[in-house]
């Protein structure tokens, strides 16, 4: 499951500079004094940070730290490059386990050098995004160091809860819904709660910048099965039905094997076992999602994670304005494919 955010900051206007941010984040990856050797360790890791990425986990620290303080946001860029750095570790390892060519358009570093070095340079980036935690201000250091390390964790709980899926043969929604909040919603939740918590928020700011976090990731999922199967290829950047082609559990897969009766179910695990003619069995099982009324299921879903997510925004005791950034963000990301 590819659970990457592809959506460009800049589709949203603020009140301040996106580009600044990003560029800041830039130059502090560049600035990272990454050896030469051996290159077999560190050129896989220039490789990673150099394809790029839309950075948008880096961007929320920032982001979050601005929310919550007017003086000095730019305290948090060690903690918005550990946040990259370990999203870059995460995608090398992804790869590797899934046996993916391709990460965002260009050779995986696996594909590129093996799956050796592809393990090596991951644990290294890991490293890397420590030595940037370190130099976190130390009087946040304690909580920063447990958001992060509570969000790891998880990450790895839901990476091997996706890779248990794909040999389970009954999967529940609620399971979906905890793998990814895992595999992928926590990690931005920490991104803004440690922005925030390098800006002096307190407890209850810090926790309901991550619930908004992790409830706009989940629903981003949600947006992403969906536009899998009923968004236009070439708007999308990816083929139609490759979740029904792989079999994924998706919500939708999952929400059509609830809701069928004895009759459907039998067509729909028909064609789950069918291999041989792609686009009819895209199409048919899409008819069955359609019979079902499936689309509409997850779309309710979404937007039930939706307006959770700007409910804990907007409890937090800060000015409306301020808080405009992050809710146009969340509304270009889950507006994609619209």
């Amino acid at each position: 499951m590819d659970t990457s955010i592809p959506i460009l900051a800049a589709n949203y206007t603020s009140m301040y500079h996106t580009h600044a941010l990003q560029d800041r984040i830039a130059d502090g990856l560049a600035d990272l004094g990454i050896p030469e050797h051996p290159a077999n360790l560190y050129d896989p890791v220039r490789y990673m940070l150099q394809i790029g990425g839309k950075r948008i986990r880096p961007l929320l620290t920032l982001m979050a730290a601005d929310l919550f303080s007017i003086t000095d946001m730019w305290r948090a860029v060690p903690a918005a490059l550990a946040v990259e750095l370990f999203h870059n570790f995460s995608l090398v390892h992804d790869d590797i386990m899934d046996h993916a060519p391709l990460r965002r358009g260009h050779r995986t570093v696996h594909e590129k050098w093996d799956s050796n070095v592809g393990i090596l340079s991951g644990d290294n980036l890991l490293i890397m995004a420590y030595a940037q935690l370190a130099k976190c201000p130390t009087d946040c250091l304690p909580a920063i160091l447990d958001t992060f390390n509570t969000m790891a964790a998880q990450v790895c709980e839901g990476q091997q809860l996706d890779m248990d899926f794909e040999r389970a043969t009954a999967v529940s929604i609620d399971e979906y819904l905890r793998m990814i909040r895992l595999k992928t919603s926590v990690l931005l939740g920490a991104a803004l709660k440690m922005g925030a918590l390098l800006a002096g928020a307190t407890d209850t700011g810090a926790q309901l910048i991550y619930d908004f976090g992790v409830d706009v990731g989940i629903a981003f999922q949600l947006q992403d099965d969906i536009l899998d199967v009923y968004a236009d290829p070439k708007q999308f950047g990816k083929q139609r039905g490759g979740d029904i082609l792989a079999n994924k559990k998706t919500y939708l897969l999952l929400k059509a094997l609830e809701m069928a009766d004895t009759a459907t179910r039998s067509k729909l695990d028909g064609w789950l076992a069918d291999h041989s003619e792609p686009s009819e069995k895209i199409n048919r099982v899409t008819a069955i999602y359609d019979a079902l009324g499936i689309r509409a299921e997850v779309e309710t879903a979404k937007q039930r994670y939706v307006e959770r997510a700007y409910t804990a925004l907007d409890a937090i005791p800060v000015d409306i304005s301020r808080k405009a950034p992050l809710r146009e963000l969340a509304h270009a990301l889950l507006s994609r494919g619209q």
